[in-house]
């Protein structure tokens, strides 16, 4: 995919830049050496395209979890495939997620967003939308040094609570009442997209568990217990978009169709992390789609508004990318 001109620079995150490593693409930083493997796109919205309007699904209980419901507007009078969408740090109550969510509605998917956080989203890591000084005094290099370790604590210290063996329960129970409910949609079997945070566990939804891990009761990367049963594959096929804190090992497990859309040099998703994860799938004759997308930040692919029309036409690239592969499975 050939590069595009750098995004325009987003004003949430000026005055952050003396503090982050940039990432190249202005609008955008990568996470301190050490910080959490999430960035400012996982836990902030962009603003909400005018255009779009407002959401048109409902927030209901499954298994006491908030979830996100949108239909195709014909349904139940013509068929639906159901499709869940995890989200990044921002959670069921974005407004830009939900309206991501009504566009595979749109498109023929009974789409079930379930809070993952159980109402506990990410904490939002922009603390000021003023202009950046050109040449900030000492004292204030000291203050965006400090808000910026407090911001990387409270990330550490959400993602501590929101764990595979805290998160794969949630979307176990979910899963089992939303194909008792939508009986007629799951009967071709769950599709899956998954953004950022949500993205790991598509993967690991696509993957064979050992029933300890999917009942949450061990981490995916620790020792199994001698003759563990593993549970199945429960999504049909998958796509994700720029996943964070995802290990070679969450894309070897896969077993099902998976689309990854990835980000050129992305920190929160490093090439060697993909390039090998991908390695193990064409060695196990996994069907797959890998695209890296150049000259846009990550969390390009979410719904958000960008001054920069290059990466609002990537951003349609890679929905449109992603709704093929799961159109065509």
């Amino acid at each position: 995919m050939s590069d595009e001109d750098l995004a325009s620079r987003a004003p949430e995150s000026d005055a952050q830049e003396d503090a982050q490593t940039k990432s190249g693409i202005p609008g955008d930083t990568k996470p301190d050496q050490g910080a959490a493997s999430m960035g400012e796109h996982c836990t902030n919205d962009r603003p909400t395209p005018a255009y779009l309007g407002t959401p048109t699904g409902e927030i209901t209980k499954f298994n006491d979890t908030d979830v996100y419901i949108t239909k195709p507007a014909d349904y139940p009078h013509t068929s639906a495939k159901l499709l869940l969408l995890l989200t990044g740090g921002t959670g069921i109550h974005s407004k830009n997620n939900q309206l991501q969510a009504d566009k595979y509605a749109g498109e023929g998917f009974l789409v079930v967003m379930p809070d993952q956080f159980a109402n506990d989203p990410a904490p939002a890591t922009s603390t000021s939308t003023a202009p950046a000084n050109a040449n900030p005094s000492m004292i204030e290099q000291v203050k965006l040094a400090v808000a910026t370790t407090a911001k990387s604590f409270s990330i550490d210290m959400w993602l501590a609570r929101h764990t595979p063996e805290k998160v794969l329960p949630i979307l176990h129970r979910v899963l089992t009442s939303v194909k008792e409910e939508f009986a007629d949609a799951a009967g071709n079997g769950v599709y899956a997209v998954g953004y950022c945070f949500g993205a790991k566990y598509v993967l690991l939804l696509g993957s064979k568990l050992h029933m300890d891990v999917a009942q949450g009761q061990r981490a995916p990367e620790s020792q199994a217990e001698e003759g563990m049963m593993k549970q199945g594959t429960q999504i049909k096929a998958g796509a994700i978009a720029h996943g964070t804190l995802i290990a070679k090992e969450d894309l070897a497990g896969v077993r099902v169709p998976m689309c990854v859309v990835a980000v050129e040099d992305d920190p929160m998703f490093p090439d060697n992390v993909r390039e090998e994860g991908v390695k193990a799938l064409q060695e196990k004759g996994v069907e797959h789609e890998v695209s890296v997308y150049a000259g846009v930040p990550h969390g390009f692919a979410v719904l958000g508004d960008y001054e920069d029309e290059k990466i609002v036409e990537q951003q349609g690239k890679a929905y449109e990318q992603m709704l093929g592969w799961l159109k065509s499975h």
